[in-house]
């Protein structure tokens, strides 16, 4: 908290930003305004609500603090970026960026609100560190609902693949240095995103459709008929990483790709060992490197599951209530913070305080359940929590009172 405090030019916000999250890695049920400001032990949502929407505070400069945070606990040379999108299930229209589209997070179309995300991901640990909202055509041709829901007039149309390339772009810039980008299908079948990383002299492992066509020295090709091309002597099996389960072994073969461009360009092939299904990545680093390290970088594209996993479960990344664009990304740059200092301490108990036999190391949700336990606990007597049951109650009165006004006048 320290780090970001210069980011507040009151005490009050600095000592409500605490308090809220506090909350994030508390062990609520459901973490909105309403429920951190009882925890917290104030007597309304008012002040979460104003820290959120109203309170004169920087979102940008402190999700520079959180990426400076990150890279100085969990640096790797090794390391890679991941770039992924998850989505959030929302009801109604007025929600920033909210329409019906495809969500991982619900396996179909649903009314949803999407955004991309980077993650640094290395040998001790992983956490994002920038995050860009997805505002689909639908709000950008619609200058009223973008000011209406605190989107600047000047706000134009972007993909996740340029998306992911400007969250790069802030990364690099920043003066830091990686080797690697992976990410799926969406941002491996743009050549731009691809392009963009080969000026920049970033080697990238990006997923690609079975249908994509790629030029070998004997021609072009769909990546589903070179894989049929693949002689057996040619498959390797190899750990793409561990999971939960010990190591993710696959085949993999690799070929060369005939590009005019400088570096090194391959197709990357993985074969499930059981069901013998196909995956395809695209593949460029500025030398040659041998297939253990393309498999590396392949296999780090999962951490970012793990990320998003980690940080609506433990930080409430998806858990905001919020209609308007600058509440939402204040939201998720706490919740990435949160995520952050598990991941940071997750990292120093590994390398300070390795578990003893009988026991595994430290995982972020016990680092959770203790912290919340003996850092963050609060206790509120009777009178706080009466009083916070009456308050909503006087609330959701005024609510309905308000809609059954409304309904009225509809009817005449």
């Amino acid at each position: 908290m320290g780090r970001i405090a210069g980011r507040f030019a009151r005490v009050e916000p600095r000592r409500r930003l605490r308090a809220f999250v506090q909350g994030l890695l508390s062990e609520l049920p459901r973490k909105n305004c309403w429920s951190i400001a009882e925890w917290a032990g104030e007597p309304s949502p008012d002040g979460m609500q104003h820290l959120l929407g109203r309170a004169r505070w920087d979102a940008d400069r402190v999700r520079d603090d959180v990426r400076e945070y990150v890279l100085e606990h969990l640096h790797d040379e090794d390391a890679v970026l991941v770039v992924d999108e998850t989505g959030d299930v929302k009801k109604g229209t007025h929600t920033v960026a909210v329409q019906r589209q495809y969500t991982g997070t619900a396996g179909r179309i649903e009314n949803a609100q999407v955004a991309v995300y980077l993650v640094y991901a290395g040998l001790h640990g992983h956490a994002a560190v920038d995050r860009e909202l997805y505002i689909p055509r639908s709000w950008t041709c619609d200058p009223d609902r973008c000011r209406a829901a605190g989107l600047g007039e000047d706000t134009v149309f972007a993909t996740k693949p340029e998306l992911a390339a400007r969250m790069i772009g802030r990364f690099l810039d920043a003066g830091h240095r990686v080797g690697w980008v992976a990410g799926d299908e969406v941002y491996g079948g743009n050549p731009k995103l691809r392009s963009t990383l080969e000026e920049r002299k970033v080697g990238y492992v990006l997923a690609v459709a079975c249908s994509a066509e790629v030029t070998t020295g004997a021609g072009k090709f769909r990546a589903d008929a070179l894989a049929a091309k693949v002689p057996k002597r040619a498959w390797q099996k190899l750990s793409a990483g561990v999971g939960a389960k010990g190591h993710r072994f696959y085949d993999w073969a690799v070929i060369d790709l005939a590009e005019p461009r400088p570096g090194s360009h391959r197709l990357l092939i993985r074969r499930n060992r059981t069901t013998g299904e196909h995956a395809y990545y695209r593949c460029f680093s500025p030398a040659p490197v041998p297939l253990a390290t393309l498999v590396r970088v392949a296999g780090s594209r999962w951490r970012v599951e793990e990320t998003f996993q980690a940080g609506k479960g433990l930080a409430g990344l998806d858990e905001h209530q919020l209609r308007r664009f600058t509440s939402w990304s204040r939201w998720v740059t706490l919740a990435m913070l949160a995520h952050a200092f598990l991941a940071v301490v997750r990292a120093d108990e590994h390398t300070r305080h390795p578990a003893p036999d009988g026991l595994i190391p430290l995982t972020c949700n016990e680092i959770q359940r203790l912290f919340t336990m003996l850092v963050a606990h609060h206790v509120h007597d009777v009178a706080h929590r009466l009083s916070w049951s009456a308050w909503r109650r006087r609330h959701q009165a005024r609510a309905r009172a308000s809609h059954y006004r409304r309904q009225a006048a509809n009817q005449t």
